[in-house]
């Protein structure tokens, strides 16, 4: 992983430019090209990618590895050992819970629920996939064109849902997991406001392209956050020490 400021520089590129793509979207929806690309095999295509967008973000949330990599520790390897500062004899276990470290500093990202804890983003990544999954069939592929009516209302929403779920990390807890929710379903909305408002496949293609974008932004903000949050730690521990190595 690149040095701090150079990572630093990349988030805030990444963001930029999807910041860009975002106000992008709703001028080219409108004013679409004058040549029509509304092909019979548009909507079973773009369903088709943006279903396998969704199964990819949801196994995904199933089998990660811990806070996005950035600390290169698996479920099965030892778990690692930190001193409290001043305090050289005393050591304390790090355990993960949500597939965060359970050391208190990564009390936002966790969600409590009946006595489990799970990540907070992406238990809201699930939702928010599991929904995007069946109204893709039911707009693609069952032609339930309700949302299609209010195109120029659903690239709004979407614009404004993919902007917060940039900045979910501000928050904590279930507003944490109903902002990554309403990030994919936003993504959505987008592209059905998109497809219903200008029927064209490049269009809709533009678009699936920017979803792309936008969730690998999502997971650069999201390593950045981790990094963030362990450099900024008082505690002498090993993944702090693989943090400043990154």
């Amino acid at each position: 992983m690149p040095q701090n400021t150079g990572y630093g520089f990349l988030v805030f590129l990444a963001l930029s430019l999807s910041l860009i793509g975002i106000a992008l979207v709703l001028p080219l929806a409108i004013y679409k090209p004058t040549v029509p690309w509304s092909l019979p095999w548009r909507k079973p295509l773009i369903g088709s990618l943006l279903i396998l967008i969704c199964l990819s973000g949801i196994f995904a949330v199933f089998f990660p590895e811990k806070c996005s990599k950035t600390f290169h520790v698996h479920e099965k390897e030892k778990t690692p050992a930190y001193k409290v500062e001043n305090v050289d004899s005393h050591r304390v276990s790090i355990h993960f819970k949500g597939h965060h470290p359970d050391c208190g500093n990564f009390g936002a990202h966790l969600l409590k629920l009946n006595g489990q804890v799970l990540c907070a983003a992406c238990t809201g990544l699930l939702i928010g996939g599991i929904l995007v999954l069946a109204g893709t069939v039911l707009y693609f592929f069952a032609e339930w064109n309700i949302l299609g009516q209010f195109g120029l209302e659903a690239v709004l929403a979407g614009q404004a849902g993919v902007a917060l779920g940039f900045f979910q990390f501000k928050f904590r807890g279930f507003v944490r997991s109903a902002l990554n929710a309403f990030f994919v379903i936003a993504c959505f909305l987008m592209l059905v406001g998109v497809d219903s408002l200008a029927e064209n496949v490049l269009l809709d293609l533009y678009v699936i392209g920017l979803i792309i974008f936008w969730l690998f932004t999502r997971i650069l903000i999201s390593q950045w956050d981790h990094l963030r949050i362990c450099r900024s730690c008082s505690a002498s521990c090993e993944l702090k020490e693989e943090s400043e190595e990154s």
